[in-house]
């Protein structure tokens, strides 16, 4: 399925070079119009082009549409403002797209040739995930899935937090303050506690951090007894993350954690060292930058350690010995833009020149402000979860919505909601959780999305037409907004993949339940017969897919009743 604006292109280009030459035509761009009233597609050529053609828009304007080609495709031209030319389009082309729709794949003409790798979520080992990692998670997992429906080949890597400081307070809180039984039970909040525990303590007996590095020394150095309990903390940790991102619904291809590039490092030192890109200063081998807005970057520390910096080097290096890259992208919170720009500037000095995005975003606040594990004030991921469920629940059971598979239902629609009030926010604002408002059956939320959908179910089963055949014919206006709107799903997907903004793909998934909606509530459906029912029905049944589908791109589950 050709996106229509492909065959606008193909028809207006063919105009232009006649009329002009091929090098102007190639500066032919077309775009959907905002509002109806100018047309379904537009395109500013006239405009962009007046300097070249000395002339002025609208004479341009004015001869492309004289002896304009005809086509099954378009009802109409015109011209509109200083020279924009509005296009509207047939309703027997917009009933063919729509047949095409779901039915086709989309050819979307991207450069999808390589590997897509997303790098996302990333919990540091030994702590419960908590409202930190929401953002990272759900924005990368939907760009994941965004991505994949463009026809990139992607890998979603989890970089775990699994090497670093806080691994020897972990031992030292281990074999001081452990609780053996609790430990056993809930392992990761034994962990937790035994951290936050090492740092009130440490900053009352400032020797217990030596103690800590030692015990890191002899974790770095192979010590058979820490690295044993490097795993074990590893291994628990994985298993209550795991929880959490079944619950989710989300998964990753691969867990590559920092302790997997630390024997890398020294490569990338070596050839920090060997391009004159890196220098000794008091020990230490730094990277200083020609742009004056980044700070000087340590690599390595007089003490032979690495940073984070040598570590992301690290993978990046082995992302491009072991995949074809396409590009790399990072989803992590904007604390992190410096680092990123540092890491990157550094990698392109290196040769190493592929493509790569750092996808930030605003932090998660409540009325507490951004927590911290250290000080034992985090709220919990799963915490979130269960709150968003259980006001779900009550929710539902307000609306005296069948009883049946009430906790499934609550679940979907409660993890769907937290992922929703997310994504459809611009990522890189700050968030202000709103129950209420993530919650509501009215507005742009996940359960109206949900109830939309499942509205149209109920729908359908009431026409008792099992097999609807695919026609389309549009007898009121309403219909036909529908109709165009459900054939602007696979546009909105690509602008939120190629400006890695989710939110721009909920905006158009709460502009089609609204114009469903005002379908719904002034065209009587079941009223219908014939084939003017078949085509109502049809139009409800690819509004459902386009909803349930966009939804999945979002990592969100869709009921068939509510």
């Amino acid at each position: 399925m050709k996106l229509t604006e492909k065959y606008l292109y193909e028809i207006i280009k063919d105009h232009l070079i006649n009329l002009y030459n091929e090098e102007i035509s190639n500066s032919l761009f077309i775009q959907e119009t905002n509002n109806s009233n100018f047309g379904d597609f537009q395109t500013n050529f006239a405009m962009i082009n007046a300097k070249t053609l000395k002339k002025a828009p609208r004479k341009i304007a004015e001869e492309i549409l004289e002896n304009f080609p005809q086509s099954d495709l378009i009802t109409k031209v015109e011209i509109a403002g200083p020279g924009f030319i509005n296009i509207f389009i047939s309703d027997d082309f917009v009933g063919e797209q729509l047949k095409k729709l779901g039915n086709e794949e989309i050819e979307f003409d991207l450069n999808t040739k390589g590997n897509v790798i997303i790098d996302y979520s990333s919990p540091n080992i030994a702590k419960p995930m908590h409202i930190g990692h929401l953002r990272s998670t759900v924005i990368g997992d939907a760009i994941k899935r965004i991505y994949r429906y463009l026809g990139y080949t992607v890998i979603g890597d989890n970089h775990l937090g699994d090497w670093g400081t806080q691994f020897g307070s972990l031992i030292v809180g281990y074999d001081r303050w452990l609780d053996k039984e609790n430990y056993k039970q809930n392992p990761i909040d034994e962990l937790e506690r035994i951290y936050v525990k090492f740092t009130q303590e440490s900053e009352k007996n400032v020797d217990l951090i030596e103690i800590a590095r030692e015990e890191q020394r002899k974790l770095q150095s192979g010590d058979e007894r820490n690295t044993k309990l490097w795993k074990e903390f590893i291994e628990v940790s994985l298993k209550d993350y795991e929880k959490i991102y079944k619950r989710m619904d989300i998964d990753f291809d691969t867990y590559y954690g920092e302790s997997f590039y630390h024997n890398i490092m020294k490569d990338v030192v070596k050839d920090l060292i060997e391009k004159n890109i890196a220098f000794e200063d008091d020990g230490a081998l730094v990277v200083s930058f020609d742009d004056d807005n980044l700070p000087n970057c340590i690599v390595r520390k007089s003490n032979g350690s690495f940073l984070y910096t040598t570590s992301d080097l690290a993978c990046i290096k082995f992302r491009r010995e072991n995949y074809d890259i396409n590009r790399l992208i990072y989803v992590t919170d904007q604390r992190q833009q410096t680092h990123f720009k540092q890491v990157f500037t550094i990698a392109d000095n290196l040769g190493w020149n592929e493509k790569k995005d750092h996808v930030y975003f605003g932090l998660m606040r409540f009325v507490d402000g951004v927590f911290s594990t250290r000080k034992g004030n985090v709220i919990k991921l799963k915490e979130l979860l269960d709150k968003a469920t259980q006001e779900a629940e009550k929710i539902l059971l307000e609306r005296n919505s069948n009883k049946e598979n009430l906790k499934e239902k609550a679940e979907i629609i409660g993890v769907g909601a937290v992922k929703y009030a997310d994504l459809s926010q611009n990522r890189t604002s700050d968030i202000i959780f709103d129950w209420e408002k993530m919650l509501s059956f009215n507005s742009n939320s996940s359960p109206y999305l949900q109830y939309t959908y499942a509205r149209i179910n109920s729908l359908i089963k009431k026409s008792d037409l099992n097999d609807i055949q695919e026609i389309y014919i549009f007898e009121n206006d309403y219909e036909k907004n529908l109709a165009k709107n459900l054939l602007k799903f696979p546009n909105a997907v690509m602008r939120a993949g190629e400006n890695y903004k989710p939110n721009l793909l909920t905006d158009y998934l709460y502009e089609l339940a609204q114009t469903f909606n005002s379908f719904y509530n002034n065209v009587r459906v079941l009223n219908a017969e014939g084939k003017y029912l078949e085509s109502k029905l049809a139009l409800c049944k690819k509004t459902a897919y386009v909803l349930e589908k966009g939804l999945n791109l979002l990592g969100i589950k869709t009921l068939e009743e509510m």
